[in-house]
């Protein structure tokens, strides 16, 4: 197990990728997506207890600020408990547009906090050229751009932004090394939680990646922004991990 590793598509929220990639005042009914534009985006700060097997092993702290016409979306994770044993330290950045189109990563730069470089990334995407370069998990990435592909990091706020818009999107493509992998989403329903921070509302979602036995699920509050509140993933009926909202707020 490695703390710096999530299930590619419900890495919303503590490090990268597999495992071994991504919230509201109290409501008495779940709002339905609402249209929206996507200068409703806010940035904000969310911090996050990750649970592993019913162990608590890291905190995951994440940011998004606004800078002039770009985002720019941090993640930083700390193990806790006996997570301690592990090295790791995983650190994010993704800096992304938001179009009409969605959103557009520009770039995206990962590091475990060790030694080695088989978990770290530097990649760029060219939009205008349609290109994608650089570095992942020590592969060399040298690939063309289509439309709609994503970051460990981008897909998390794409997938808040096309809620924002009223939309709840079919699938996402995603990064993986010199390849993209598709995944789907659906919305399976509504659950009121009980967190650190109150009786939050949500509205569920759920996400697969082609041919994968694992599924990850998405509780996201209307009333934050689509933040998400806790996050779970589950290989057919076993719980591997969850992430659980700790506290966020929204500048």
């Amino acid at each position: 197990m490695h703390i710096s590793r999530i299930e590619r598509g419900g890495a919303l929220l503590c490090s990268r990728g597999r495992a071994g990639a991504l919230v509201c005042a109290s409501l008495a009914l779940v709002a339905l997506e609402r249209s929206a534009s996507a200068d409703e985006l806010r940035p904000f700060r969310a911090s996050y207890t990750w649970v592993w097997h019913g162990m608590s092993v890291a905190e995951s702290k994440l940011q998004l600020q606004q800078k002039d016409d770009t985002w720019v979306y941090q993640s930083r994770s700390e193990p806790r408990g006996i997570g301690r044993v592990m090295s790791e330290r995983p650190v994010q950045r993704s800096v992304m547009r938001i179009t009409e189109a969605g959103v557009q990563p520009l770039s995206y730069q990962a590091d475990d906090g060790t030694s080695s470089t088989k978990r770290d990334a530097n990649v760029t995407f060219d939009w205008s050229a349609g290109h994608i370069s650089g570095v992942y998990e020590d592969k060399k990435v040298d690939m063309s751009l289509s439309p709609g592909v994503q970051d460990d990091l981008s897909i998390q706020i794409a997938l808040m932004v096309a809620l924002l818009r009223g939309h709840t999107p079919e699938r996402f493509a995603l990064l993986d090394g010199n390849s993209v992998r598709q995944y789907r989403y659906l919305r399976e329903g509504e659950q009121t939680l009980q967190t650190p921070i109150g009786s939050i509302a949500t509205i569920v979602y759920a996400s697969q990646k082609e041919g994968s036995p694992r599924v990850t699920r998405f509780w996201c509050a209307p009333a934050r922004g689509f933040i998400p509140m806790k996050v779970e993933q589950k290989r057919k009926d076993e719980v591997e991990w969850t992430l659980l909202i700790e506290s966020v707020q929204r500048e």
